[in-house]
């Protein structure tokens, strides 16, 4: 479904990403895994078309992403859940679910998925007209998972979905990403710092240093490699 191959990405003077290869197939979970300033939201911002590469392809169900707009790159079926959620905090629930639906027309559909959404994060009907930033880190989570749902993607990015959050709402946002994954059969990339959370759900896993994939794997295959051990999931 999306395929990196051997991209490069500089900041400037700064070499960001070099030659990144990875894919994410039909239906899968992927971890994209490593610490901070190792390339991680680089590689999510080159898909999304905030940045561009200067080498190397990205190709999305058959299409190069390279030199799109990230208008182009949502409509062909790419959304992003961000980092400590970015919500419009002064927006009601129900407006930020419309800000995920903004490049569609079918207001119909558009009232069918509020619906929907309603079911599988039922948050978003219970605080509908309540300020967004007035919410809880895990429940600016859901709404900002059902945020991105709203653009019907067949891809969802998401970015260190666990971070800020307590243990009990990562579990939850955690089962969740598995729900989406079975019941919706969307495919997820998973930019995570928690190895051991994000390996618990993923297929496979790449992990990241210093803009170089250094590991690449079977998600059980990484939780037995005594690199990953040491370095990720805390084991001597």
């Amino acid at each position: 479904m999306l395929e990196l191959n051997d991209v490069n990405t500089w900041y400037g003077s700064v070499h960001a990403l070099r030659g990144v290869s990875l894919s994410v197939g039909e239906g899968e979970i992927v971890a994209l895994l490593g610490g901070n300033a190792c390339g991680k939201s680089t590689t999510m911002k080159s898909i999304l078309g905030w940045v561009k590469p200067r080498s190397g392809d990205i190709v999305f169900r058959g299409e190069r992403l390279i030199g799109k707009r990230p208008s182009q790159i949502v409509d062909a079926g790419i959304a992003p859940v961000l980092e400590r959620r970015r919500m419009f905090p002064q927006l009601t629930v129900r407006e930020n679910l419309m800000m995920g639906a903004w490049r569609r027309r079918d207001s119909k559909g558009i009232a069918e998925d509020i619906a929907k959404m309603a079911e599988i994060f039922p948050v978003t009907a219970s605080r509908a007209g309540q300020a967004a930033g007035t919410l809880s880190g895990g429940e600016q989570q859901m709404v900002a998972m059902a945020r991105a749902l709203m653009a019907r993607p067949k891809l969802l990015i998401m970015d260190e979905p666990s971070m800020g959050l307590s243990p009990k709402y990562v579990r939850t946002i955690f089962d969740l990403i598995v729900n989406l994954n079975q019941s919706e059969g969307l495919s997820i990339l998973l930019v995570e710092q928690n190895a051991n959370v994000a390996l618990s759900i993923a297929s496979r896993g790449y992990v990241l240093q210093t803009g170089v994939v250094v590991i690449a794997d079977r998600a059980a295959a990484l939780l037995e490699n005594p690199l990953m051990q040491k370095a990720y999931l805390g084991i001597a």
